[in-house]
């Protein structure tokens, strides 16, 4: 399962979701039997070579046709800010899926 997230920073360790027009990199996190397997970076969403069946954004106001549109699972994450802590919810299934 491929998981793609907006962050508003460059270095991993250090990196929050934020709204998807103010970020600074698309993170793409790779899980497997319930752990990270890889977290790979790009500029553009729909740059990586493994397709991402999930988007996780910060808020329910996000614009997110563009993923609709690709069949993607939208989530949102309200509280969970890091990688490690919005993998987790999503692995604890405590991710919403997006209100229109």
């Amino acid at each position: 399962m491929n998981i793609l997230i907006p962050m508003d920073n460059k270095n991993i360790d250090e990196a929050q979701i934020t709204k998807i027009e103010e970020l600074k990199i698309w993170i793409q996190v790779k899980v497997e039997d319930g752990k990270i397997v890889s977290i790979k970076e790009n500029d553009n969403w729909d740059g990586f070579e493994e397709f991402s069946e999930i988007v996780v954004v910060n808020s329910d106001s996000e614009y997110t046709w563009n993923f609709v549109e690709q069949n993607m699972a939208i989530l949102v994450a309200h509280f969970q800010k890091s990688i490690d802590d919005i993998i987790e919810a999503y692995l604890f299934k405590e991710l919403n899926e997006q209100a229109y």
